[in-house]
């Protein structure tokens, strides 16, 4: 009898052994069985440049697993497109390299180009190690400053979703979304201190449909910041602060831009954040259009500005002086509430060549307890509409 169990049991061996290779019915790809070292100090980028290649050009699903551990990483890019569907599924962390070559005058981390079906997911957490790098951004001195790498990068990306990861201390950006389309962020944390520069959350531009849920970000610049040619973005249930808040531009600053439309904000919290909702353009700007925004049921805690339009937009305080060409129409506020750590509370300073069109102010409650007195609104060159409570009392 003892000879005759022996079979069943070196199958049932074998069986798993495949289960956890294949994931039922998923290739698994790992990392550590091509050679990666999870040292904390080995460069991994070129197995991890292997490894992917080899799931990209595998049919059905494939797993490219990062098991627990620190894997060091150099600059790479990922470039499909794949013969089937490719999901990096990360539970350890990886860092960035500090090294100059990895650092200056390079635009990313890491890229993932031409990729249909993608999934990030895992648990695991992405350290740009950016304090190496911060003290070398010039940007807001020099409009010719080197770049610094962005962590994650997305171009030309086609339905899929970045879930259950962390990104923490981005050199630049946390993550870039450039010309991609349907594509899903959703319980993300995004952690970086509230003076490390330009690091922004998720930055978006000419991508539709993009969605941003169940999150937290907390960083030194804005949390999510779209620029032109966003449309369709949905921005729900996100925890913004410490930084900049969510804005729409800076926009106007180049010749035949696309528009900005059909954007979405709802139930986000923001938390001391410098700016509240922002919709920002260059005082002297070309022309294009945003239009077709929705702010709805929103909380505000001890935020500078909760609700500002600014087409006066100059962080360098040394622009050409002359009126936004960028028209705004259609921006629809409902439901914002909470306390503002400055008396105006809601800022409207719309152009006076393009003043804003349908704006629509409906149950607002923003209160203020500094020492400047009552909270307060100010408009210049807007055109709309108040509803419902409002305080501060509309200036529309």
């Amino acid at each position: 009898m003892g000879s005759i169990s022996v079979f069943p049991c070196v199958y049932l061996m074998f069986l798993l052994a495949c289960i956890s290779e294949v994931g039922f019915g998923k290739m698994v790809f790992n990392v550590m069985k091509d050679g990666a070292t999870a040292d904390g100090n080995t460069d991994n980028s070129k197995v991890f440049q292997n490894v992917f290649n080899k799931a990209c050009q595998s049919e059905g699903r494939n797993v490219v697993l990062i098991p627990r551990g620190t894997y060091m990483l150099a600059p790479i890019v990922l470039k499909g497109p794949c013969k089937g569907q490719v999901e990096f599924h990360i539970i350890g962390t990886l860092k960035a390299l500090i090294d100059e070559t990895s650092t200056i005058d390079i635009n990313h981390w890491i890229t993932f180009q031409y990729v249909d079906r993608l999934v990030l997911s895992g648990g695991g957490k992405l350290d740009g190690q950016g304090s190496s790098a911060w003290d070398d951004n010039t940007c807001s001195k020099n409009p010719n400053c080197k770049a610094l790498p962005i962590s994650l990068r997305f171009d030309f990306v086609t339905n899929s979703r970045v879930t259950q990861l962390t990104s923490l201390n981005s050199k630049n950006a946390h993550m870039n979304v450039f010309a991609c389309k349907d594509m899903k962020f959703d319980h993300i944390h995004i952690i970086a201190p509230k003076d490390s520069p330009n690091t922004d959350g998720i930055h978006i531009g000419s991508s539709s449909n993009i969605q941003i849920l169940d999150s937290t970000i907390a960083t030194g610049d804005d949390c999510v910041s779209m620029s032109p040619g966003s449309k369709n973005i949905n921005i729900r249930n996100v925890t913004c602060g410490s930084g900049h808040g969510i804005s729409v531009g800076s926009l106007g600053g180049g010749p035949n831009e696309e528009d900005v439309s059909g954007l979405t904000v709802t139930n986000c919290t923001f938390i001391g954040t410098q700016n509240g909702l922002r919709v920002k353009t260059w005082a002297r700007s070309y022309a294009s259009s945003v239009f077709n925004l929705t702010f709805e049921d929103i909380i505000m805690d001890n935020v500078n500005n909760p609700i500002i339009i600014d087409q006066q937009y100059c962080p360098s305080h040394n622009c050409e002086k002359g009126e936004s060409q960028v028209q705004i129409r259609d921006v629809k506020y409902r439901n914002i509430r909470g306390t503002s750590s400055s008396k105006i509370a809601v800022a409207f300073d719309c152009s006076k060549g393009k003043p804003c069109e349908k704006i629509e102010l409906n149950n607002i409650n923003l209160t203020y307890h500094g020492a400047e007195g009552a909270v307060a609104s100010s408009c210049s060159n807007v055109k709309g509409i108040a509803n419902g409570q409002q305080q501060p009392g509309s200036c529309i």
